[in-house]
């Protein structure tokens, strides 16, 4: 292993990142446990995740340990066109392009690295920077099933009340308590967010449900976009998204949409540094 340059300091670097998620148990470093049904994985390494895989390459190209910090932990399945991480290192001399195509000379077809490159503030931290994220849900509404992208979008065949979804889906904006649109045992102290835009794009068969917030509860969107689609089929009226959030129950909610019509759209950041008071209200969230 390559020793550090002592004449070099360490310095933080931001990277964004695009992956397809269809070959990852989603982006949090994960060991292999009893649960476990796929290929023993190698000695030193996990079950295959993107944390991981981007790691690796990483310290291929670097040739020094990294910690790499990604700002949306998201699950299996899913996938992103803008993740946001950071590392550090002391490789200041390599230049930002000639970084980014020897990392993705080292990543596999399904993961690149769209920017990389000094962080705004030697305090920067791809989770405590981030202030809005935007996810968007991918359905295919077709009689027939997208025979190329099953992996990349949710096939419902069903016709939908489109109107009655966008009018559901504006229940969904501003702060409120979404205890019904968590998964339980989500581990948040507090279960309110608020959302700054949830709307409906629509021209046959490509329907595109996106959703912008400050942050999300585990399997949130997923269970916003499956409650909406029920809207859509009659089984629940727009009216009816009130009463979910008043009820913080999740049996209140509709189903639990699948992983893989789900991406990271963006990750928007900071400018200045969060203060303690800040920090601390973060980790009680």
């Amino acid at each position: 292993m390559t020793l550090p340059d002592p004449d070099q300091p360490f310095k933080r670097y931001m990277m964004t990142i695009a992956y397809r998620g269809t070959r990852y148990h989603g982006w949090q470093f994960q060991w292999a446990n009893y649960l476990w049904k796929g290929p023993k994985p190698k000695p030193g390494h996990g079950i295959p995740t993107i944390q991981e895989t981007v790691a690796r390459a990483l310290v291929e190209v670097l040739r020094h340990p990294v910690n790499l910090v990604g700002s949306s932990r998201t699950d299996s399945g899913v996938h992103a066109k803008g993740q946001l991480a950071h590392f550090d290192t002391d490789k200041t001399q390599i230049p930002p392009d000639d970084l980014r195509r020897a990392i993705n000379h080292a990543l596999p077809d399904d993961i690149i690295v769209r920017s990389v490159g000094p962080a705004p503030h030697e305090e920067f931290d791809a989770i405590f920077w981030t202030a809005r994220k935007r996810y968007q849900y991918y359905i295919w509404h077709a009689l027939d099933r997208d025979v190329f992208n099953g992996d990349l979008c949710w096939h419902r065949w069903k016709p939908m009340d489109i109107d009655a979804m966008r009018e559901a889906a504006k229940r969904f904006v501003g702060e409120h308590d979404f205890k019904s649109f968590a998964r339980p045992h989500h581990g948040r102290g507090s279960t309110i967010r608020t959302i700054h835009a949830c709307d409906i794009s629509y021209r046959q068969p490509r329907m595109v449900i996106s959703v912008e917030g400050g942050g999300f509860l585990w399997h949130q969107i997923r269970i916003m976009v499956g409650t909406l689609v029920e809207v859509g089929l009659g089984r629940f009226t727009p009216d009816d998204i009130s009463e979910m959030l008043t009820a913080k129950d999740r049996r209140a909610a509709g189903s639990t949409a699948p992983p893989h019509g789900l991406y990271l759209q963006w990750i928007q950041t900071r400018t200045t540094p969060f203060t303690e008071e800040e920090r601390a209200a973060r980790f009680r969230d």
